[in-house]
């Protein structure tokens, strides 16, 4: 059976997260399947070369804009190199790509579908997120729920389509985030489907409701939300991430089927009797 190369971009400049946890256990889940190697983005200048099949790019802290002129130009490159790749009808075999938060709104910016913008506040929590008539079409969200749901963490926002290069590139924004208290406000882009094989979420698609509600009942990180944001918000908190329907049904579902995806296509060019 054949095998496949993952490649995981750590974008958090070794800040501490639960991200990069959940994409690993997600990645072993795949292992009969996968071989996987970690790039630390940011803290280490790693950037790997087109020769793996898959990419998944992780959250990370701090401004998305920010970067120090090279581990940014090389990430930025590899991007370019992906895609010129994949539009050239020689390549049967394409490079996957899933952007997550803090590298959907790098990817968002650096491929022109939308531009970057701080929040007013931090967007933090589990939220509902609403599919818009293309994502209520699109199958990777077919099993989740209108509103899904889905931790959500973020100082800035991807704000303003461009409609023009949407259409160019075949882009398809395929969720928004929920109302905003002032209505004024616009809604941030929260799901783009930039190809057949670029995908990106604003959200958090990888984190594990068990994982993440043990995390947040730790007695340091306990007091540290309630301070932040109240004790009202940290009970919605443990609420949403012990009912099965929300951020665990995200996280059996997204990531998994796009590696599914990705694997069933690869399968039908090497293998067209399967």
């Amino acid at each position: 059976m054949q095998r496949y190369r993952l490649a995981i971009l750590d974008m958090n400049n070794d800040v501490p997260n639960q991200g990069m946890r959940c994409i690993k256990e997600i990645a072993n889940d795949h292992l009969d399947r996968l071989d996987w190697d970690t790039f630390d983005v940011r803290a280490k200048g790693e950037v790997p070369g087109t020769d793996y099949d898959i990419y998944i790019s992780s959250g990370g802290p701090g401004n998305p804009l920010d970067g120090d002129g090279d581990w940014d130009k090389r990430y930025y490159a590899l991007l370019d190199a992906l895609w010129a790749y994949n539009q050239n009808p020689a390549n049967k075999r394409k490079k996957y790509v899933f952007f997550i938060c803090h590298s959907y709104q790098m990817a968002c910016q650096h491929f022109g579908v939308g531009k970057i913008f701080p929040r007013g506040s931090r967007s933090f929590g589990v939220m509902p997120v609403f599919k818009t008539e293309a994502g209520r079409q699109e199958e990777l969200l077919e099993a989740l729920g209108d509103p899904l749901y889905a931790v959500d963490v973020r100082d800035f926002q991807i704000l303003e389509p461009n409609e023009e290069r949407l259409e160019e590139m075949g882009a398809s924004i395929l969720a928004i985030e929920q109302e905003r208290e002032k209505p004024n406000l616009p809604r941030a882009i929260m799901v783009v489907r930039f190809s057949n094989e670029f995908f990106g979420t604003q959200f958090h698609p990888e984190a594990d409701a068990d994982g993440m509600s043990r995390y947040y009942q730790l007695p340091e990180k306990r007091k540290e939300t309630i301070d932040t944001y109240g004790e009202a918000k940290y009970n919605e908190i443990i609420e949403h991430l012990n009912d099965p329907d929300k951020v665990e049904l995200t996280r059996k579902t997204l990531i998994p089927s796009f590696i599914l995806q990705a694997i069933y296509a690869w399968d039908s060019i090497l293998s067209p009797t399967i």
